[in-house]
């Protein structure tokens, strides 16, 4: 049982974990507010203000640099997972969601009835496309995650 105690008072695991769940309960509220329907995949999904990828690691490296130093080979570690997922999210992920759409628009396209039969037939449904992040989004994420990482390091057990 040693190990479980261990592992729900890992303050920095924790504080990543908590600056995911802070981001997606913010990222549903956002969308709640904009779009006045609950969207329950917004507690879960990918994509949407603010980058809970920014958030989880940007948490993660705040509080490693607290609990271990800066000068330390965990926030070393860290913070360049950080900026690689940061980067991903931005670059990366956010130019398959606007491939995502293009090919929407084109799988629709090729959908319309042509004298009362469709053109094509698609096994596939459509595409995601709120999966990256646009830099604002990142900026938040990340600026959040560095305050529940501090704020949640000094209060965990």
């Amino acid at each position: 049982m040693q190990y479980l105690y261990d592992f729900f008072h890992n303050r920095v695991l924790m504080s990543a974990i908590l600056g995911w769940a802070i981001a997606q309960v913010v990222k549903t509220i956002i969308d709640l507010s904009l779009n006045k329907k609950l969207n329950f995949e917004r507690l879960v999904g990918s994509g949407g203000m603010p980058s809970c990828h920014s958030s989880t690691v940007c948490a993660l490296c705040a509080a490693a640099g607290v609990e271990y130093g800066l000068g330390s080979g965990e926030f070393a570690v860290a913070g360049i997972l950080a900026v690689i997922v940061m980067y991903d999210a931005r670059g990366v992920r956010r130019e398959t969601g606007t491939q995502a759409e293009i090919l929407n628009q084109i799988m629709d396209f090729f959908r319309l009835p042509e004298n009362g039969r469709y053109k094509l037939e698609f096994d596939q449904d459509k595409l995601k496309v709120l999966i990256g992040h646009t830099p604002l989004q990142v900026l938040c994420g990340a600026i959040l995650g560095i305050i529940v990482g501090l704020v949640s390091v000094n209060f965990l057990p």
